[in-house]
């Protein structure tokens, strides 16, 4: 029995190492920075201890009297309260709850209400938030589990190192142990109360966040399939416009298949968008009332848009304006004729060509201009090419001398016109024919016509033949230049142009030519 009791006292201090190794880990773990609960618990114990400090300076400063004894007494004390004051300030955080941080769960507000795709973004960033605050949580919960299992380990082992000082009769050992079990109980304690409450508020929260997450999930499903329906719809009426505009080309000329393509856009367009409006509007009488202030604000503001929509609409409908055409509009003293490129809702595109009215006048073609739709209400717009006619009338006036032979100056003009708008003719009448079913036309004589006028410098020739509205001014130039060219070959026909004319009878030799032919006629 001796020697079980020597053997026992000689492994004591063994015994006494081995913990004091384990509880030097256990300390090392809990002391660690990245242990966020002790460290704060020792936070809170150093503000407890510096306002515990303050405190008993405070009283003795209160009841310490200023006398020459003392004076270097109370100069010391207020310097260290000075100190003390500035360190309970970096702990202030500290002052009440020093785990409020780690515990506190922060009410949800403003859950999103899921109604439309673009609210499902929404939804899903704030399923992402609480279920990371949940996420959060639980990990700070697990922290604290596993620093409260640390300090059940550790009493454990103060526990056994107090029997084992106890045994060999180490009374400062032993008040060193006691010490730092009552230190230990009070932490754990600390950490427990703080467990409890932290379990609790996750045990809430978790069901929070598990009931907002069927209630988000299920409206998003729903706002998933109804846009997936909506889709659906309209890729089918895209679809059906797509095969009424491939159907079309079957049976309109080229000129209406661009104005029925822009109808059937416009049409499939506003029907997807009420499709839109009624699948997002719980509320019709909503869509009218919010329609109603829009128009009656709008109405005033965007009178020419209005306008122009309404214009746009009369010229598709009315049929008097294609893609195409060549139109000729006169507005703030100039006058534009070209070909129209485009007609959106709001306005006409209209390639500006070269033509007589910018050979005589603007001296400028090639220009893209912008017509508002709503010109047609107040400005006269001459169309060339309405319904499939590509020929007009167009004329060439040259004066003549009086003493010139203006009947040959006639024919030579009416022949030269003819051969120059003969295919054009043909043309016109065909054109003319088709145009007669739809307006009163009594007349389709497109043969050339040949005006006399007489004018104070000679006799004005007119000269009114068929040509092509987009070659104009190339077939007047090739007229002029054989009428021209034909005159020159006629002695008895002279051009009048400004000049000056010395006669030395006493007639004013108006006629002697005439009379000279006449009597040359009679000789033979």
């Amino acid at each position: 029995m001796a020697n079980n009791a020597k053997v026992q006292e000689i492994n004591l201090p063994k015994e006494i190492a081995n913990i004091t190794q384990q509880l030097n880990i256990i300390n090392q773990q809990l002391e660690n920075n990245e242990n966020i609960w002790v460290r704060k618990y020792n936070s809170f114990t150093k503000f407890n201890t510096i306002n515990n400090q303050i405190q008993q300076i405070q009283y003795q400063l209160k009841y310490t009297k200023p006398t020459a004894k003392n004076n270097e007494k109370i100069q010391n004390l207020s310097n260290k309260l000075e100190v003390l004051q500035k360190q309970q300030k970096l702990f202030k955080d500290y002052d009440s709850n020093p785990y409020k941080e780690l515990t506190e769960v922060k009410e949800i507000q403003e859950v999103p209400n899921i109604t439309n795709p673009i609210a499902i973004f929404s939804g899903l960033s704030f399923l992402k938030h609480i279920k990371s605050q949940e996420k959060t949580l639980r990990a700070n919960q697990q922290s604290l589990n596993e620093t409260i299992a640390l300090l059940n380990h550790k009493k454990e082992l103060l526990s056994q190192l107090l029997k084992l000082q106890t045994q060999i009769h180490n009374k400062q050992g032993e008040d060193e142990v006691i010490r730092e079990l009552q230190k230990n109980h009070n932490i754990k304690i600390e950490l427990e109360t703080t467990q409890s409450i932290l379990e609790t508020s996750i045990e809430v929260f978790s069901r929070r966040v598990a009931d907002l997450d069927l209630r988000l999930s299920n409206q998003i499903q729903s706002q998933t399939l109804k846009t997936i329906y909506i889709i659906v719809s309209c890729l089918i009426v895209f679809s059906i416009a797509f095969a009424f505009k491939i159907a079309l080309r079957k049976y309109l000329d080229e000129e209406r298949i661009y104005i029925a393509n822009k109808i059937i856009s416009f049409v499939y367009i506003s029907i997807i968008v009420i499709i839109i409006l009624l699948s997002y509007l719980n509320n019709i009488t909503y869509l009218v009332t919010f329609l109603g202030f829009i128009s009656a604000g709008l109405a005033f503001a965007m009178r020419d848009l209005f306008m122009s929509t309404l214009g746009w609409l009369v010229i598709v409908i009315g049929g008097g304006l294609h893609v195409g055409d060549r139109i000729r509009i006169h507005r703030d003293n100039t006058t534009y004729i070209g070909d129209i490129l485009d007609i959106s809702m709001t306005r006409i595109a209209l390639l500006e060509d070269v033509t007589y009215n910018t050979y005589a006048e603007t001296r400028r073609a090639g220009r893209i201009v912008f017509i508002p739709n709503n010109f047609i209400f107040n400005t006269v717009i001459s169309n060339y090419t309405h319904s499939g006619m590509t020929t007009i009338w167009d004329g060439i006036d040259f004066t003549i001398t009086f003493d010139s032979n203006y009947k040959k100056a006639v024919e030579i003009a009416t022949e030269v016109a003819r051969k120059h708008s003969r295919s054009h003719i043909e043309i016109g009448k065909r054109k003319m024919l088709r145009l007669k079913e739809k307006y009163s036309i009594k007349r389709i004589s497109l043969e050339p016509r040949i005006f006399n006028m007489l004018e104070p410098n000679g006799m004005k020739i007119s000269v009114w033949y068929q040509t092509n509205a987009f070659t104009t001014l190339n077939v007047r130039s090739s007229i002029s230049g054989d009428i021209v060219d034909a005159i020159g070959k006629e002695h008895d026909i002279k051009i009048a142009y400004p000049t000056t004319k010395i006669v030395n009878t006493g007639s004013d030799g108006a006629w002697e030519r005439y009379s000279e032919a006449e009597n040359v006629k009679s000789v033979f």
